[in-house]
């Protein structure tokens, strides 16, 4: 199973292995299984019981039976994307950059495993024939199912970015808030071929970020107020590596 590499903004790389699909197999079916025995029990233990009227009855039994419906949802978003089959067999839901899912990437999982439902040859055919091993679910999310065993976090040498130091004083602090995504922006800008639509992209850029981080310095020229933003995030982020 190939390895997946990602280094993240703070300059952290991600060696990752998807899980396989007889290990995502055994998950479910674990997780099938604690899910039957679960709703077992409950149904014998609701049969004993008497009830006071029939809303309190409903109350109860949707009370009792819908967390079992929003089970592997629920688990994977309070339990750091893993279910209980996914805990025994070592394996986590991720973003594909390396990243935790948030709350909307682990409900479009939840809500396309109705296709996926039990590994159906449709499921299993998906998943054999995506890079990484996704389901439908997955490719929707942008997420990935990984093996934890082969999960491992290396620090990038700070050689490869010697124009950076810890000495290093950051001009607008401000670029501490801004995200990896609106840093690509001005990087792709940056990078762009010289040409007269490149001079006006930048100073439109330039003026947004100004703007977005309240930065009164007019003064500095538009591509090297955009460079000096790039070094100040990259000095907050390796603070954290």
């Amino acid at each position: 199973m190939p390895e997946a590499n990602i280094v993240t903004g703070q300059y952290v790389e991600i060696s990752q292995t998807p899980a396989s699909v007889g290990e995502r197999i055994l998950a479910q079916l674990i997780d099938c299984f604690l899910l039957f025995c679960y709703l077992l029990g409950i149904t014998l233990l609701i049969s004993e019981m008497d009830f006071n009227g029939l809303r309190s009855e409903i109350f109860f039994t949707l009370g009792i039976y819908l967390p079992a419906l929003f089970y592997s949802f629920l688990m994977e978003l309070f339990n750091h994307g893993q279910s209980l089959g996914k805990m025994v067999m070592h394996l986590r839901v991720v973003k594909k950059d390396g990243t935790t899912p948030g709350v909307g990437d682990f409900f479009m999982r939840w809500l396309l495993q109705i296709i996926d439902m039990g590994f159906s040859f449709i499921g299993v055919l998906i998943i054999l024939l995506t890079r990484n091993s996704q389901r439908l679910g997955d490719l929707a999310a942008g997420t990935m199912v990984i093996r934890l065993n082969d999960y491992r976090k290396i620090q990038v040498s700070l050689d490869e970015f010697s124009y950076l130091d810890r000495n290093y004083q950051p001009v607008y602090p401000q670029a501490e808030n801004l995200s990896l995504n609106q840093i690509d922006v001005i990087q792709r800008t940056l990078n762009a071929e010289y040409s007269a639509e490149r001079d006006r992209h930048i100073a439109a850029l330039a003026k947004k970020v100004r703007n977005l981080l309240s930065i009164s310095d007019t003064t500095t020229a538009d591509e090297k107020l955009l460079y000096t933003i790039v070094r100040d995030y990259q000095h907050y982020t390796l603070e954290i590596v």
